[in-house]
């Protein structure tokens, strides 16, 4: 079974931002174990300037991070990936017996280089910026959308 982490820096603030997120976990349970780990974000005023906040929110999503994890960074920059690029990824990383996958979703700031080094691939959903609460309820919808994809189950259409 896949283990599938969501590393996202921030917490849900707003009640309806966490009912998604917990309809499409709830909706993933039967295909792989995912979970998400929330990374604090820091006010940059607080620790002087955004260059030493995304340093600090970096090494959170770095030390969530196993050394064997399959890294994707979302990121506006990365390769852009439909539903169905995304479910041949993942299918092919089981094969592959890589079952522990972890995507990121950095700060309103973003990652430092460490981050993206780190990382086995980024993705981008588009070339528009999404709230980081917003990405995280659709990659979760993705996830789960590329699971139904790879069981030729009918949620896709």
């Amino acid at each position: 079974m896949l283990h599938i982490n969501v590393i996202a820096v921030g917490k849900l603030k707003e009640a309806f931002w966490a009912q998604a997120c917990a309809e499409y976990l709830k909706r993933l349970s039967p295909f792989a174990a995912v979970s998400v780990i929330e990374i604090p974000d820091v006010d940059p005023a607080r620790v002087g300037g955004e260059a030493k906040a995304v340093e600090a929110e970096s090494e959170g999503v770095l030390k969530a991070l196993k050394p064997t994890t399959f890294a994707i960074l979302l990121d506006i920059g990365g390769k852009l990936v439909s539903s169905e690029t995304i479910a041949q990824k993942l299918d092919d990383l089981a094969l592959e017996g890589k079952t522990d996958i972890a995507f990121i979703i950095g700060g309103s700031c973003g990652v430092d280089a460490r981050v993206r080094a780190r990382a086995d691939a980024a993705w981008s959903f588009g070339r528009i910026t999404l709230p980081h609460n917003l990405a995280r309820v659709v990659l979760l919808e993705q996830v789960y959308r590329a699971f139904k994809i790879n069981r030729g189950e009918p949620y896709h259409k």
